[in-house]
C-alpha cells in the first residue's frame, strides 16, 4: 500500500481525527489515528495486515514462530497479521500495570516472536511488551506496526517495519501551541498517561 492508500483507508473509516488529543505516551497532538475504527471492517483489516506483512523482508517472515501484540490496540492487527503469516497470535495484558500473558497463553522457550502494534509513537509500550516476551523466555526478532508516528526516530531494539511512517507533530505538556491549548483535550488511547 502507498501512503495515500493507507491514509484513504483511515479517512474512509473516520479514523483520522483532528482536535486536541493526549496520546498514550502522554504527549499532545492535533491529530489522532484511531486504528480501532480502521480495523473494524474485516476486509479493510485484512488488506492492511497483508500490506504490513508484505513490508517485511522474506527472511524475517520465514523466521517467525508466533505473533504477539500488546492489548488493546495491537490485538486486532496482531490477529490479522498472524492469519496472513499462518501463525498463532497471542496478546499481552496489563492487569497490574505490567504486561503479562494471560488466558492460558504461553510462549515456547526460544520462540521467535513478531511483535505487532497498531501505532508506535515513543515506543514505550513496544519496549515494555518486548521485555515481557523476554521474561517468558522467547525472543522478539522484529516489530511491525500500521503506523510509526515517530517517523523513523524510535529505537525499539529490534528491526521495525511500519506500514506508514507519519510525522504529525507531538508536544510535551509544557510546549503545547496556544491554538491547540485552547481546545478541550481528548484522551482516546487505551493506556493511562
Amino acid at each position: 500500500m502507498t501512503r495515500d492508500e493507507v491514509l484513504t483507508e483511515f479517512r474512509a473509516s473516520g479514523a483520522l481525527l483532528e482536535g486536541h488529543f493526549r496520546l498514550s505516551s502522554g504527549r499532545h497532538s492535533g491529530h489522532y489515528l484511531q486504528c480501532a475504527r480502521v480495523l473494524m471492517n474485516p476486509a479493510r483489516a485484512a488488506r492492511i495486515a497483508e500490506a504490513v506483512v508484505a513490508g517485511m523482508p522474506a527472511d524475517v517472515r520465514g523466521a517467525i514462530d508466533v505473533v504477539v501484540s500488546p492489548a488493546m490496540g495491537g490485538i486486532i492487527i496482531g490477529h490479522e497479521v498472524g492469519r496472513v503469516l499462518g501463525k498463532d497470535a497471542l496478546f499481552l495484558e496489563r492487569p497490574d500495570g505490567t504486561f503479562h500473558l494471560r488466558r492460558g497463553f504461553a510462549l515456547d522457550r526460544g520462540a521467535k516472536v513478531l511483535m505487532v502494534e497498531d501505532v508506535v509513537t515513543t515506543g514505550l509500550s513496544s519496549r515494555e511488551a518486548i521485555a515481557a516476551v523476554a521474561r517468558e523466555g522467547a525472543e522478539v526478532i522484529a516489530e511491525a506496526a500500521i503506523i510509526d508516528r515517530s517517523c523513523g526516530s524510535v529505537d525499539l531494539g529490534v528491526p521495525f517495519y511500519p506500514l506508514l511512517a507519519i510525522d504529525f507533530p507531538t508536544y510535551d505538556e509544557a510546549d503545547i501551541p496556544e491554538a491547540l491549548a485552547r481546545m478541550d483535550v481528548t484522551k482516546p488511547g487505551s493506556r493511562k498517561a
